[in-house]
């Protein structure tokens, strides 16, 4: 394959999102041959099994925007030590109806920014269970628990010099993953 489409997925509706910024500078650092885009969560209706095969037309969208990806990125605040309502409905939205998800065998990573000194462990961690049981191969290592701290981003919105060669080498393994891993 020579050109992979990765699907962003961030956990965080605000509009000055550390996450969405973090998400945004990755893209930035891409290398040819991938595309990043974000796949909006707002207008997803909060999941109801009644309404599986009669989905609203923000639900199809998503659900066919993330069926033509090749690659998955999360991109999760942390929210009472675990992921965001919204994320977890995305992840619902994109799983039913039964038998139909969007999700597996799409291989995927996890990362994650927040004011906190542990980043956002915890949110990761739930998130990451919640992955496996959806089928979704999981870049391992290195796990990315980044703490928002002045010089994190710089002006222009580009990863700052002390964490850009760390976020490349995370960038790198990534590529390398969706590479052997892609269907």
């Amino acid at each position: 394959m020579s050109q992979y489409k990765v699907a962003v997925i961030v956990g965080s509706l605000r509009k000055d999102s550390f996450n969405r910024k973090l998400a945004h500078a990755i893209e930035r650092m891409a290398p040819e041959g991938f595309s990043f885009e974000e796949i909006a969560i707002d207008a997803l209706p909060l999941y109801n099994q009644d309404a599986d095969g009669n989905e609203v037309e923000a639900v199809k969208r998503f659900r066919a925007q993330i069926a033509a990806a090749d690659a998955l990125l999360f991109v999760t605040p942390e929210y009472n030590r675990s992921i965001s309502g919204v994320l977890k409905n995305a992840l619902d939205q994109g799983s039913r109806p039964y038998g139909q998800s969007v999700w597996g065998g799409k291989p995927g990573a996890v990362l994650g920014v927040s004011v906190g000194a542990i980043g956002t462990a915890l949110a990761q961690q739930h998130l990451r269970n919640i992955l496996a049981y959806l089928d979704v191969p999981l870049l391992g290592q290195p796990e990315m628990f980044i703490q928002a701290k002045d010089g994190l981003f710089n002006d222009d919105g580009s990863i700052g010099e002390g964490s850009r060669e760390f976020l490349q080498g995370w960038l790198h393994r990534y590529v390398e993953w969706v590479k052997k891993h892609a269907v």
